[in-house]
């Protein structure tokens, strides 16, 4: 499906052209085109085992796939996962754990530390030197300067989830991919999580969200694509998503069965 929704105003961060993931003889992605622009944010939702994570991990390197993956116009999909981080591309895992024995800020220098023998060498010989301004810049982004002496117990769901997100965005990042990054979240932390989102997306990164909270991503998402089945099925603004019949299929099984439905069966079937 062509991405003919795309505001063209927008600097586009991420392009992915046909990109298609085959496990065997399933496809778990088909033919994905999608577009994220500089300081937008975008939904990527569909049902459980529609494909998402997939193809988070098939445009960050991690699992192998087809088609192009560019950023900024630089063509990545040959690349491994470090030299796409290099470029600018992050994400975050469903299993985000933070280190529960390290500070907020050391958990983010452990985000950047380097890789590779050279890397180690350096280290024995110069010791580790985290990047302070990198680090403080990423706290500043989601709004925990003043937690960065903290441990990770000491802190709040939510507030965990943004040391999560300021783990992604410490260094370059210009485009930020986050996988249910709201999971566990009440209705006021996710609210106060979307507001962080959008103040990250207004400094100009790109932001792909994943998430089963419907309330924060039809809040914060400026477009969405929804996927059933590995393949895109619609994609839009959020009013225009909820209207479509292909998703309310999706979702509740047939417009019959979403037309009996209760307001929030949106939330509980995602």
């Amino acid at each position: 499906m062509s991405d003919t929704t795309f505001a063209t105003t927008a600097q586009r961060l991420l392009e992915t052209r046909g990109l298609s993931v085959r496990y065997g003889g399933v496809s778990a992605n088909t033919d994905i085109d999608l577009a994220v622009g500089a300081g937008e944010i975008v939904g990527l939702i569909g049902p459980n085992g529609a494909g998402k994570t997939t193809f988070v991990d098939a445009v960050t390197g991690f699992t192998k796939s087809s088609g192009s993956v560019s950023l900024a116009g630089s063509q990545l999909e040959k690349s491994s996962p470090h030299r796409r981080r290099r470029a600018g591309m992050a994400r975050t895992w469903q299993a985000g754990e933070l280190f529960t024995d390290l500070t907020v800020a050391q958990n983010l220098a452990v985000a950047v530390q380097s890789v590779g023998l050279r890397a180690m060498f350096s280290d024995i010989v110069n010791g580790s030197k985290p990047p302070a301004d990198a680090i403080d810049r990423a706290l500043t982004l989601v709004g925990l300067t003043d937690v960065a002496d903290r441990r990770p117990g000491e802190l709040t769901l939510g507030q965990q989830k943004l040391v999560g997100v300021a783990r992604a965005l410490v260094g370059d990042t210009r485009l930020v991919l986050l996988d249910e990054p709201a999971a566990g979240l009440d209705t006021h932390e996710s609210k106060e999580f979307g507001t962080e989102l959008r103040r990250i997306a207004n400094t100009g990164i790109g932001v792909l969200l994943i998430d089963h909270d419907m309330s924060l991503v039809l809040d914060v998402c400026d477009r969405l694509y929804v996927l059933d089945f590995g393949k895109v099925i619609a994609q839009g603004p959020p009013a225009q998503i909820l209207d479509d019949p292909a998703v309310v299929a999706a979702y509740l099984g047939s417009p019959e069965v979403e037309a009996a439905a209760p307001q929030n069966d949106w939330e509980e079937q995602a």
